[in-house]
């Protein structure tokens, strides 16, 4: 009798569940919201661990996006992130990190992949000067980085010696293995990385352009989970976001 048994108790949960054409059902502790240039926010409030949040800014492109003379460029720009922005100079960027407990760097806090780019912050949340700053430093790096030329000098060492020591037997591998997986696609072509050349010699302009045509609202979305008040955070979001223009 235990396999019938068995056998029933699966058609039954089967009926029950969703069918996969559904969509998965969001979160009723999750505030979503979109502004009229198209952003849009994800809020939720969690008590532990205490007086803490975290804050992402969510890009809907990636290294797949770059056109052939921007190959590596997606990963850079989110490099530059971290060398100055319309408000924050570099050194601000640090003591700022550094002053809310996590480490700094490039690749500590964002990540570059073939269709995202992501930035994330670590803020206290007893602290309203140091949470509105999170948000700002969010503001910012959607549409104030500045890619001071020095900076980008420095930006591009720092990205080939990344390329030079992830040239292991694991992606020499992968080099020969995506333009087969991925034939026909532009995944075959735009490994995050990109090309040592174009990392080395690629114009100011050719960030620019990457980062004007592809950082924009429509394809943005903010994240906040932590400890908080939601409309606070709800309200800071709405005052740092809501002037990004729509591009045309």
């Amino acid at each position: 009798g235990g396999w019938p048994r068995a056998m029933a108790a699966q058609d039954a949960a089967r009926a029950a569940a969703p069918a996969d054409s559904q969509p998965i059902p969001t979160d009723p502790d999750v505030t979503i919201g979109t502004l009229p240039n198209g952003l849009r926010y994800y809020i939720r409030v969690n008590h532990k661990p205490e007086h803490r949040a975290e804050l992402r800014l969510v890009v809907n492109a990636g290294s797949v996006l770059e056109d052939s003379a921007q190959r590596g460029l997606a990963h850079l720009v989110e490099h530059m992130a971290f060398s100055g922005t319309q408000h924050f100079a570099r050194q601000e960027l640090v003591n700022y990190l550094e002053t809310t407990g996590v480490r700094f760097g490039a690749d500590l806090n964002a990540s570059t992949s073939f269709d995202e780019t992501v930035y994330q912050l670590t803020v206290p949340t007893d602290s309203a000067p140091l949470l509105a700053t999170g948000v700002q430093i969010l503001e910012d790096w959607a549409h104030g980085i500045t890619f001071d030329t020095a900076e980008l000098g420095r930006e591009r060492g720092v990205v080939t010696e990344e390329w030079r020591l992830g040239r292991g037997a694991g992606q020499r591998i992968r080099d020969k293995q995506f333009p087969v997986l991925f034939a026909g696609s532009r995944y075959a072509r735009r490994i995050p990385i990109g090309d040592v050349h174009v990392i080395a010699t690629a114009p100011r302009s050719e960030l620019v352009r990457f980062y004007r045509d592809w950082y924009r609202p429509d394809l943005m979305a903010v994240v906040a989970v932590g400890d908080f008040d939601k409309s606070r955070v709800a309200q800071l979001i709405r005052q740092h976001f809501s002037a990004l223009a729509e591009p045309p």
